[in-house]
């Protein structure tokens, strides 16, 4: 959870999850839905799917008990050498270093290696941490420097008359440790769609995507991006959700917008609440339920959906108060 999460998000959906599955037994068990759901809004969902995946694993094949050793973890699903070292150092004492982000801009600065931060120079960082790397409590070693770079060694305006190492520190020396690593500069796609939640004899309907690609298997409410040629965001949904489903709709009230942002874009998404006509034909081509209000928190769905579904609630509930 935390690799791509911050502390705070992580501490109550991390005793949340282990109230669901408090034992890798319990997670060999479980479907993927439900783990989905469990992960819901935590992002990069192939996590959860590798967590189910090593959980059967491991039941299976090694009596519930993670393996010890760092080749025997990067064997596991969603291990890589960054999981596998962590695992190995902390867990089971290995000697063996790790980089994270953090501790990349740790070793860029003390190396002063001027460049924007990226695994071209792990290799070199990983050579100098093997030299100091100590044999016992390597854990404590790793997790140090992880921590030295996210609360002092900091990307923007590192902390470093607090540094313990700053001596060492070839950037702190030239003067040069606010600018290494240097920015990435990233090109952020900026989308508008609109979704509508649909309302028929007291269900919604929900759709699920694809088994593959982005945000695989998860459930949405239908809709798409908004076209240079539609007349409004009325319009785009009712041409989206007849190519998607085949139904015609009557889009009523507005619940307003929501924003979420992916790795190389941002959707602003505007949504409503719509009713069917009532002879509208579905195309069968992907799979879709009608679901009454009060079960819609069983389906795992990205960010977006599950922010215009609270909108959608509390609206609901207000109406009906």
């Amino acid at each position: 959870m935390l690799q791509q999460t911050t502390v705070a998000t992580v501490i109550p959906r991390f005793e949340r999850w282990l109230k669901v599955f408090p034992s890798i037994t319990c997670l060999a068990k479980a479907d993927e839905q439900s783990v989905l759901k469990q992960w819901q809004g935590l992002g990069y969902y192939a996590r959860a799917r590798n967590l189910l995946k090593c959980a059967v694993i491991l039941i299976n094949e090694n009596s519930g008990r993670l393996p010890e050793t760092f080749q025997e973890l990067g064997k596991l699903p969603g291990f890589g050498p960054y999981t596998s070292a962590a695992v190995a150092s902390i867990a089971f004492g290995v000697p063996i270093p790790l980089i994270d982000a953090n501790v990349r801009r740790v070793m860029m600065r003390l190396l002063a290696i001027d460049a924007p931060a990226s695994s071209s120079y792990d290799k070199e960082i990983l050579t100098e941490l093997r030299l100091h790397i100590p044999d016992t409590d390597p854990g404590h070693f790793n997790q140090a420097l992880m921590e030295l770079g996210a609360l002092v060694c900091r990307s923007k305006e590192p902390c470093c008359n607090q540094c313990p190492v700053r001596k060492y520190c070839l950037a702190y020396k030239r003067g040069i440790q606010e600018i290494i690593p240097r920015p990435v500069l990233r090109s952020i796609k900026e989308i508008d769609a609109v979704i509508g939640i649909i309302e028929h004899k007291g269900r919604i309907f929900i759709q699920q995507r694809p088994l593959k690609g982005l945000l695989s298997a998860m459930w949405e409410f239908p809709g798409g991006k908004i076209e240079k040629n539609d007349a409004s965001c009325r319009n785009a949904l009712k041409r989206e959700i007849l190519e998607e489903t085949g139904l015609t709709i009557k889009v009523g009230k507005s619940l307003g917008t929501v924003t979420h942002s992916y790795t190389q874009f941002r959707v602003k998404l505007s949504a409503f609440v719509c009713t069917l006509d009532l002879e509208s034909e579905m195309k069968p081509a992907q799979k879709s339920l009608w679901v009454k209000p009060d079960q819609l928190d069983k389906y795992p769905m990205p960010s977006g959906s599950a922010k215009v579904l609270d909108k959608y609630l509390s609206l609901r509930n207000t109406s009906y108060a």
